[in-house]
């Protein structure tokens, strides 16, 4: 099982978001870690067949990320995931499997099992409207997660959750790496050194950084902050 980048690419008019990124990714947790407008985001929308890349190819066993089947084998969560408000968990979470092509007996079996892995139990018939910040989050979490896909990707998925949550989430992830290839984005330095199995770190469009924490051979979080002080002071500067 194997995610394939080949020189991919992405040009905003007279911006290069992603430039000639070549990696490839095998089932685990790959951390992706970056500063804002390092193009993690516009890399996973590629990956999830969102954006099409100016050039270079994404193939996952030989499929194009641009084939209907690919979807089959895809999980997202975006950092603001869409949901209806008056739909209860259970609902949406029914009616995401139904656009999965998920039949009745078996979305019902694993909305259940979700619900209870999330901590949403007893909330499932519950309005979305009523939920908080990190239930809505545990709520995209599920959903994301329903097809039992081979690639998922995950922005900003603690984002909203107390630390006991947090923890929680870390062990399904870690889970999920087990027999998926895991993409998770995160700001949160510690959730990636705790779970990766990958780091593989972006600035200005590419790769800076792509190896285990043993190889990169320093705490994790200090390693982030040596490589983007300079942006940080040069941010305060021109402020």
């Amino acid at each position: 099982m194997e995610l394939v980048l080949d020189r991919v690419s992405k040009q905003y008019q007279n911006k290069i978001a992603v430039d000639r990124l070549s990696v490839t990714l095998k089932p685990g947790v790959i951390g992706l870690l970056g500063a804002n407008g390092a193009g993690k985001t516009t890399l996973m929308r590629m990956v999830c067949g969102i954006l099409k890349p100016t050039g270079g190819t994404i193939q996952f066993d030989g499929m194009d990320a641009s084939e209907e089947m690919y979807r089959d084998i895809l999980g997202y969560l975006p950092q603001d995931f869409g949901y209806y408000p008056n739909f209860t968990g259970r609902d949406f979470l029914m009616y995401m499997a139904a656009l999965k092509g998920i039949e009745k007996p078996v979305a019902k079996r694993k909305c259940d099992e979700l619900l209870r892995i999330v901590n949403l139990e007893n909330a499932a018939n519950k309005k979305i409207k009523t939920y908080s910040g990190g239930m809505k989050q545990c709520l995209g979490i599920a959903q994301a997660v329903l097809n039992d896909p081979k690639i998922l990707i995950l922005d900003e998925p603690t984002a909203g959750l107390d630390p006991k949550e947090r923890v929680r989430f870390r062990n399904l992830i870690a889970e999920l790496g087990r027999d998926s290839i895991v993409i998770l984005s995160t700001h949160i330095v510690s959730d990636v050194e705790q779970i990766a199995d990958r780091i593989l770190m972006m600035k200005d469009g590419q790769f800076i950084c792509d190896g285990t924490l043993d190889e990169i051979g320093m705490d994790l979080e200090e390693f982030y902050l040596k490589n983007f002080d300079e942006d940080s002071d040069e941010d305060r500067r021109e402020a």
